[in-house]
């Protein structure tokens, strides 16, 4: 039998005001889905109880999970918007209504599920939770398409691969993102998820030994250095992500080094390189397999030490290392940061750290039972959510879909401007993208760039950390020709309207 308190022991060092908060949304939504019936035959309950417990598992506070909950009240029970306000007041009640689908609108198919996409978008760039529940609903939602008529099935995995996994990828939240890739997986690429699952059965023992043993060797190591404060788990690769890599590598498993990985959590940083220098006394270390994403994070906020050693049994073995706070961060990103009880310091003065400050929400109001404050502000929603939110309604749905897979969830640079700001672009975008990235008033009237200091032209790719600067002139205006460079639907945007109003003139 299910209860309240099986989600509440998810949840760390609830109070007893919101333990009560959640079990009052738990029978709330146990009489509002009464009677009901999924696809699968099993209660309508089940699922957002599923929702609820996920986000329990991701620190979300009690505001949160309850209206996970409740998510599903609105559209699919008897619940009215005002009864939701009433109960749960208006924070839960925008969550709710963030989450819900458009439910009575009259759009039909692409259309109708485009709008959908647009709703959220919005919510979200009110409130980043409405995604985090989203997620949260999509998990249960996926582990459950084979009830789903077979035509639905293939449309619905493959949003999910496309836009819902490279979303929780972008905003660092390692779980989700694997979650939702493995479980589109059979359904988008059902020919090529057979042969990876089979490649995984003959080295998953191979894997299993090779870690059991180098986990007990370095324990035993590290023990004579006086350093028993650590955790180790394995980690194997997600089916999709060694798809991807397969193909780069055309499917020569002997070329894939990361397929399982000793995780290694120490108390600080510091102990982090000390472990590192250790491992390589007695570990020869694969040249070019170390990667530093303590010094230098990836753009998600990805922090950690890799390493790829040789072992004594003829094959490799990568090793990670992170501290406790880090490991939380690469498993579950800016969920963590919602759930955060106290502001975080980011301090220092590195442009990535001043840009992953704006980019991951710095928020401590979340648990607030009865705030009817606005919790967010502009700063603490990532500029791309916003762009996603502010695109134009007359946008064609699959246009829009385009331009969701294109601009915003595919391969990504960041680049700065002389200031210091971070840019994030499609890969493979030019001067002028970065321009109209910044202000369509500088991409208008751009007379040239520089990058590291010299002159490039306008088509020139850009790569991860340079520094560009653009220079303007009020008399240039953008020609046909720009619009072969750019790469980004906003440039492309921009440059065909003030060729419009230049050819109406």
């Amino acid at each position: 039998m299910k209860t309240a308190k099986d989600i509440i022991s998810f949840m760390e060092a609830p109070t007893p005001e919101c333990a009560q908060l959640v079990e009052k949304a738990f029978n709330f939504a146990v009489t509002a889905h009464s009677g009901q019936k999924r696809k699968s035959g099993e209660p309508y309950f089940n699922h957002v109880y599923e929702t609820g417990k996920t986000l329990a598992k991701l620190g979300m506070g009690a505001t949160v999970i309850s209206a996970g909950l409740l998510h599903d009240t609105i559209e699919d029970g008897t619940t009215t918007n005002k009864e939701l306000l009433e109960k749960f007041g208006s924070d839960i009640t925008f969550l709710v209504e963030g989450v819900t689908k458009l439910g009575t609108i009259r759009f039909q198919g692409l259309k109708r599920h485009t709008e959908s996409l647009r709703k959220l978008f919005i919510a979200s760039s009110q409130d980043l939770r409405v995604l985090i529940i989203k997620f949260a609903d999509r998990v249960h939602n996926m582990q459950t398409l084979e009830f789903v008529p077979k035509e639905k099935q293939l449309r619905i995995a493959t949003e999910t691969l496309e836009i819902f996994a490279p979303l929780a990828y972008r905003l660092g939240i390692g779980v989700l993102n694997r979650q939702l890739e493995d479980l589109s997986f059979p359904y988008v690429y059902p020919n090529e998820h057979k042969k990876v699952i089979e490649i995984m059965k003959e080295e998953s023992k191979i894997n299993a030994l090779s870690l059991k043993k180098i986990d007990r060797s370095i324990k035993k190591r590290l023990a004579r250095e006086d350093i028993t404060n650590i955790q180790t788990n394995a980690r194997i690769k997600g089916t999709y992500s060694l798809f991807r890599k397969l193909e780069r590598k055309h499917w020569d498993i002997t070329k894939i080094y990361d397929i399982a990985a000793l995780r290694i959590i120490v108390p600080t940083k510091n102990d982090c390189y000390k472990v590192l220098g250790i491992i390589h006394s007695f570990r020869r270390p694969m040249p070019g397999r170390i990667k530093d994403y303590i010094a230098f994070p990836k753009p998600n906020g990805y922090q950690s030490l890799h390493t790829t050693v040789f072992t004594r049994y003829g094959n490799v073995v990568e090793i990670q290392l992170r501290t406790a706070e880090m490991h939380k961060k690469a498993e579950f990103g800016v969920a963590s940061h919602l759930s955060y009880k106290n502001n975080i310091n980011y301090g220092g003065k590195d442009n990535l750290e001043i840009w992953l400050k704006r980019l991951l929400p710095n928020i401590n109001s979340f648990n607030n039972l009865n705030t009817n404050k606005k919790i967010h502000t502009e700063e603490d929603i990532p500029n791309w959510i916003k762009k996603i939110a502010n695109q134009p309604e007359e946008t064609e749905s699959k246009e829009f879909i385009e331009e969701l897979k294109k601009d915003f969830f595919e391969h990504r640079v960041f680049v700065f401007t002389p200031k210091g700001d971070v840019i994030d672009l499609p890969v493979n975008s030019s001067p002028v993208d970065f321009a109209f990235a910044i202000h369509s008033d500088i991409g208008s009237h751009m007379n040239g760039a520089k990058v590291h200091g010299k002159l490039v032209s306008l088509d020139t790719k850009l790569r991860n950390g340079d520094i560009v600067e653009i220079m303007t002139k009020k008399e240039i205006t953008p020609t046909k020709k720009w619009l072969d460079v750019v790469r980004t639907t906003e440039a492309k945007r921009h440059i065909k309207n003030i060729l419009k109003k230049q050819r109406e003139a």
